[in-house]
């Protein structure tokens, strides 16, 4: 089994990554700055910050996966990029490393534009997925050998439309993933089971993907 790190493991994603890295058998760690009350059996819990890269390193020390998902809102805007690109570099560099987008950066359709760019997208979040799609652009343009992927959930994922685990999902490579109707939704634990099965069976090597229903 793999030894995964969740940073962010106690945030609406995360618990969730936490959860199903679990129940499969891996042993998982969840990184936050603060330890919850209510734990999922079978993990560690240790409290760090990505702002603090030298301690959350050598916390990370013997872990195979880490898994980022810090979302760049509230005291973390304009902190999650550069504190993100700093960890990376200082990991070894067989670590592959995973990190927990938004839908902002899909596209919309075969070519373009972002969901970001379109009329309709909500100019409070603008700021949250421009850094989230930084966070992409520098895994896309580094130079060392890290394995990574990125993943955009669909874009009704929030802790507001919570769903149920059902297992599946479909993978819309760059492009954001819609019903029949033209909505965009993954649940908390579906978005996980994405996670887990990118980790245990590669299939995007160095590429960011989009899942939905």
């Amino acid at each position: 089994m793999t030894r995964i790190a969740v940073i962010g493991g106690t945030g609406y994603a995360g618990r969730h990554i936490v959860a199903e890295a679990v129940s499969r058998g891996h042993t998982v760690v969840s990184i936050a700055r603060s330890v919850p009350s209510e734990r999922v059996e079978g993990a560690s819990y240790i409290e760090g910050n990505i702002l603090d890269v030298p301690d959350l390193v050598h916390q990370l020390e013997g872990v195979e996966v880490v898994v980022a998902a810090v979302p760049a809102r509230g005291d973390m805007l304009g902190k999650v990029r550069p504190a993100l690109e700093e960890l990376f570099a200082a990991l070894p560099e067989d670590v592959r490393v995973g990190v927990i987008g938004g839908a902002g950066g899909s596209l919309v359709a075969p070519g373009g534009p972002r969901l970001v760019d379109t009329e309709g997208f909500t100019e409070d979040y603008k700021p949250e997925a421009l850094e989230a799609i930084g966070v992409l652009e520098d895994l896309q343009s580094g130079t060392s050998g890290r394995d990574w992927f990125y993943i955009h959930p669909a874009g009704g994922f929030g802790m507001w439309a919570p769903g149920e685990r059902t297992g599946s999902y479909r993978d819309g490579g760059d492009v954001l993933v819609t019903d029949a109707d033209g909505e965009s939704f993954i649940s908390g634990p579906d978005l996980a089971v994405a996670v887990l099965d990118e980790i245990e069976s590669p299939q995007h090597s160095r590429e960011r993907f989009t899942v939905g229903y």
